[in-house]
């Protein structure tokens, strides 16, 4: 659980959703309402993306994330006693958010075995939110699922500090370390890309619907006359499905074929996840909430796989870590508008088709922009370094094989004339 909520979209986020249903009873409020919850959540996740790094670069991960932990576990805690659903806004939204944030460390490998680990956590956290739900009510499925949240700050206790780099006698270490360029925290020059502007535009068009479907798919089943822990299982099939669609789209963006067009394989997974959300508006029974979660789970998959890919292909390595942080910012302005958006519209027509077509529209509409814009804008601008290396290297390598073959043609002839001379020699003697 702690290494998972580092995830682009954690398994918290929607396992929370699973309680919906309750709390529209609990405190009389209607879909909108609850759903501010995971928009909340998931905005404080993106939106304090930059002050998480600072503290880390201050204090260092382990403090960080032990402290991120509490958080997290004490906001869920907290929820488990509100009056209100204002409190649990504040508790679970706020607070929670914060903690759960303070826990992502935007370090490649340690995001990419979190990634990996938050699907699997999804296919637990759903059911157990049911079962705890259906035995202690949410109030209690809030204060044990605050009790597993403190695995936080164990995942935390274990991060091992950085050790300096050792100093040489003669001070030259020292002397390189201050020549080297104190590092921006943000540099806005990125916004001087245009491929960026693509991106991030294309990106908080995406987050507007991406999210809405595993917060409601539950609460759709249950609105068909399911039962609660047959519903709750959907959301598990969409985390065992995601589990497999994200190391397999990692092994097909690393084809060298496939990696200079990443950009459009991206955009095909926008693309699919949206076909998805309107094809899945269609279902009428479980069996077509099955079939839906298992696509939505491949899709979904897909994008949280290539996302930060794509970003550091179009920025590069040296503005990643600023890019980075500023399309999680602009995209914890449109998370707080997709969820709630979506429940005001349930809440008007009572239908989740016109949810789950509103977000497939979303989705479709973003992958069309950095498609469009990729190929319109950007294309032809230039090669993948990578590529050019490759390219270069194969031509060196080339060039170098033809050298040694001509030079062993020349000793071959230059052998071949020196008998031949010595034999006419010979035979003139």
């Amino acid at each position: 659980m702690g290494g998972a909520v580092v995830d682009d979209g954690p398994p918290g986020v929607k396992a929370v959703s699973v309680f919906f249903k309750e709390l529209i009873r609990e405190f009389d409020v209607g879909y909108s309402d609850t759903a501010w919850i995971s928009s909340i959540l998931l905005a404080m996740l993106y939106g304090t993306g930059p002050l998480c790094s600072v503290l880390v670069n201050r204090f260092g991960c382990r403090p960080v994330m032990m402290v991120g932990g509490l958080f997290a576990s004490l906001g869920m805690i907290l929820a488990s006693f509100a009056t209100s659903i204002i409190h649990i806004y504040l508790c679970t939204g706020v607070i929670t958010g914060l903690g759960l944030a303070l826990n992502f460390q935007q370090r490649p490998l340690a995001n990419g075995l979190a990634a990996a680990g938050s699907p699997v956590a999804l296919c637990c956290l759903s059911p157990l939110g049911q079962i705890l739900q259906d035995k202690y009510g949410w109030r209690g499925g809030f204060l044990i699922l605050g009790g597993i949240l403190l695995n936080c700050c164990a995942c935390g206790a274990l991060m091992r500090p950085l050790l300096p780099p050792k100093k040489l006698e003669d001070g030259t270490a020292q002397a390189v370390e201050e020549e080297k360029p104190k590092k921006k925290l943000l540099d806005f020059s990125v916004f001087k890309d245009r491929g960026f502007l693509i991106y991030t535009v294309a990106a908080s068009i995406m987050v507007l619907g991406l999210f809405v479907p595993p917060v409601f798919v539950v609460s759709y089943a249950k609105g068909l006359g399911y039962e609660d822990t047959k519903s709750a299982l959907l959301l598990t099939i969409l985390g065992f499905v995601d589990m497999f669609a994200r190391p397999a789209s990692g092994l097909i963006a690393g084809l060298k074929w496939v990696r200079p067009r990443t950009v459009y394989l991206f955009s095909f997974a926008m693309l699919f996840n949206g076909i998805t959300d309107l094809v899945g508006s269609q279902a009428k029974d479980y069996t077509g909430l099955v079939v839906f979660c298992i696509f939505f789970g491949m899709s979904y998959g897909m994008v949280g796989a290539l996302q930060f890919e794509v970003l550091m292909t179009i920025v590069g390595t040296e503005k990643f870590s600023s890019a980075i942080g500023l399309v999680l910012l602009m995209e914890a302005f449109a998370v707080l508008l997709g969820p709630p958006g979506a429940g005001r519209l349930l809440d008007t027509t009572h239908q989740y088709m016109h949810v789950f077509l509103l977000a497939g529209c979303e989705v479709t509409v973003s992958a069309i922009v950095i498609a469009l814009g990729n190929f319109l804008c950007l294309s032809g601008r230039k090669e993948d370094p990578e590529a050019k290396m490759e390219m270069a290297v194969t031509t060196t390598e080339m060039e170098g094989l033809n050298c040694v073959v001509e030079e062993d043609e020349e000793a071959t002839m230059g052998k071949e004339m020196g008998e031949d001379c010595a034999q006419k020699a010979g035979e003139a003697e």
